[in-house]
């Protein structure tokens, strides 16, 4: 059918379909969810009722005042520190990789695998890990003679430190290989000279690496930021908040206001709140970062 028309009219075909067609779906499954989201959370839902009463700035002083809901947010300090200690291993393994190493495809590949894991199975297997009385994490410390008792995920005070570990060990590979990437369009002539003008390998790290990637550190924290605070996966699936809430996430939270109490309103009030404080965290990171990077 195309055929028969001119050339201009083919080509204008083509470019209204593949920019109508991705816009309709943007529309369809991004932008209209986010207004009915801000619409649902200035009302009273409960997911079933046709009635919607509009109820104003209700659920919002809610979200502000309980310390309940907002309370999490503090759980999830641990991933963000963790996220922080994650991006600085995957920086150096990049460079390691990155150098004249023996084997480096290897171990490329070694530390990149548990990225591709899904999530709920890595979060089993840890669960075996961390068990108080029969995981192996504890077997290995009664072994060496440093105990092996310790509750990994029942205690309040590290819980969130240890849920955090198995992130850094699932995401660590994905984070360096895109510092890895980045190193690899750094022209080598750089290193030559800067090696001929006697610049050591921390010089090179500080005047040469660290400036070149630095747009990378910026996306890679974007990413650590982002996933710190919708964390969710790794909680409720080893602990489902426990101890007494202490591993509970704002996500975790969000969930339960919705399909427990079947408080749709709340819950939608307490996702802009967070799609809203992701905003303004990463605005205040892009902002430290451009004043760095001038």
């Amino acid at each position: 059918m195309l055929s028969n028309l001119s050339f201009k009219k083919q080509r204008l075909i083509i470019i209204l379909g593949f920019t109508i067609i991705p816009l309709i779906l943007l529309l369809t499954f991004s932008y209209y969810p986010t207004v009915e989201l801000i619409h649902l959370s200035f009302t009273s839902w409960d997911g079933m009722s046709p009635d919607k009463s509009w109820i104003g700035w209700d659920n919002y002083r809610e979200v502000f005042s309980n310390s309940e809901l907002f309370g999490v947010f503090t759980h999830n300090f641990a991933y963000f520190a963790v996220g922080i200690v994650q991006n600085i291993a995957a920086i150096y393994f990049a460079i390691v990789l990155n150098g004249k190493l023996k084997g480096k495809l290897f171990f490329r590949l070694l530390l990149f695998l548990p990225y591709i894991l899904n999530g709920v199975a890595v979060s089993y297997l840890f669960g075996y890990v961390f068990d108080t009385t029969n995981g192996s994490l504890n077997l290995l410390l009664h072994a060496i003679g440093l105990g092996g008792d310790t509750s990994w995920l029942g205690s309040e005070h590290f819980v969130n430190y240890t849920l955090a570990s198995i992130g850094f060990w699932k995401f660590m590979g994905f984070n360096m290989v895109i510092y890895l990437a980045a190193l690899q369009s750094i022209p080598a002539d750089l290193y030559e000279a800067a090696s001929i003008d006697g610049a050591t390998g921390w010089k090179q790290f500080l005047y040469i690496t660290l400036p070149n990637i630095y747009k990378i550190i910026e996306l890679n924290f974007f990413l650590t930021v982002t996933g710190a605070l919708e964390v969710f996966d790794l909680p409720f699936v080893l602990t489902n908040g426990g101890p007494a809430g202490a591993s509970e996430t704002y996500v975790m939270k969000i969930l339960e206001t919705a399909f427990q109490f079947n408080n749709y309103g709340l819950a939608s009030a307490m996702s802009v709140v967070l799609l809203l404080f992701v905003v303004i965290v990463l605005s205040i990171q892009r902002l430290i970062f451009s004043r760095k990077g001038d």
